[in-house]
């Protein structure tokens, strides 16, 4: 298949490069240059809409102003391929996404919300796990490209906020389980026991799990380069806020771990892994808050 991509970062890059290995050719295109060699096999497009004459065209924009800005504002759908589907793998508000369905349904065109769960070295392994949501035909169409970035495709039914929900539930959760086990370091150090004895003792008995080993390495080695950055989370944090507030519900963990993701970000640590919030707490850092703040 002929496939159009929208956003080459470290996540979208290594999507489309797996799309090349699986045999698609791939038309792709970036706000910002992106050097020929660091996408072998892909063919760089001019224009944005270049990508939109294509079987299919997925993107991957960092949030809900870039896609509108880049597809929306530019009239793409207007212009696109007749019969394309439209592949948001974006981690974008529920509101957003609802609005993305209407406004392809008025131009005859498919759209399916695949936002994807991994870091960009499982992106790169091909691992991903992608949520996606959409028509049933409209799926079936793109489960092929989806199932060659992937180890699996949840499928999660016709509405495709759900996804989106489903992303933000998931990050929103992930959060708080640094969280949980940071403050559980904050008691167990307080009598001396080991952060390492401790968080081993977590995994082998109560909270085995993806996000519990990998942040739980984190946090021992106190090691907080970005996989994922703070400034992204605390982004998605924001998401999940306002989408509890459209269900006029109160979430007081989502609160916990925004605040201190918005207080990580305003200290100049945005770029830092999200994990940053549990050093905040065990204060292997400390940051001045307030009118004093540095």
């Amino acid at each position: 298949m002929q496939i159009g991509f929208i956003g080459l970062g470290s996540m979208g890059a290594a999507m489309a490069l797996n799309l090349v290995k699986a045999g698609h050719e791939v038309r792709a295109w970036n706000r910002s240059r992106v050097a020929d060699d660091r996408v072998p096999g892909i063919t760089l497009v001019p224009r944005a809409a270049d990508a939109f004459q294509a079987d299919a065209v997925l993107t991957m924009l960092s949030d809900d102003p870039a896609i509108r800005e880049v597809i929306l504002d530019a009239d793409l759908l207007a212009s696109a391929r007749p019969g394309i589907t439209h592949v948001v793998t974006s981690t974008i508000s529920v509101a957003f996404a609802r609005e993305l369905e209407l406004r392809h349904k008025e131009a005859g065109l498919s759209y399916v919300s695949a936002p994807v769960l991994g870091r960009p070295n499982v992106a790169a392994s091909g691992q991903l796990n992608i949520l996606a949501a959409g028509k049933a035909d409209a799926i079936a169409a793109v489960e092929p490209l989806l199932a060659s970035i992937s180890k699996k495709v949840w499928t999660l039914g016709e509405d495709p906020a759900r996804a989106n929900a489903a992303k933000i539930a998931c990050n929103m959760m992930i959060a708080m389980a640094i969280e949980a086990m940071a403050e559980g370091v904050v008691l167990t150090e307080s009598v001396g026991l080991d952060r390492a004895d401790f968080l081993e003792l977590i995994l082998a008995t109560l909270f085995s799990g993806r996000a519990y080993e990998s942040y739980s390495t984190q946090l021992t080695n106190r090691s907080f380069e970005p996989g994922f950055k703070a400034k992204l989370a605390l982004k998605d944090m924001r998401l999940a806020a306002e989408a509890s507030r459209q269900i006029g519900r109160t979430l007081p963990m989502l609160d916990a771990v925004r605040e201190g993701l918005t207080k990580a970000v305003s200290a100049g640590l945005g770029e830092k892994d999200w994990s940053i919030i549990a050093a905040m707490t065990v204060r292997d850092i400390t940051i001045a808050t307030g009118p004093d703040r540095r």
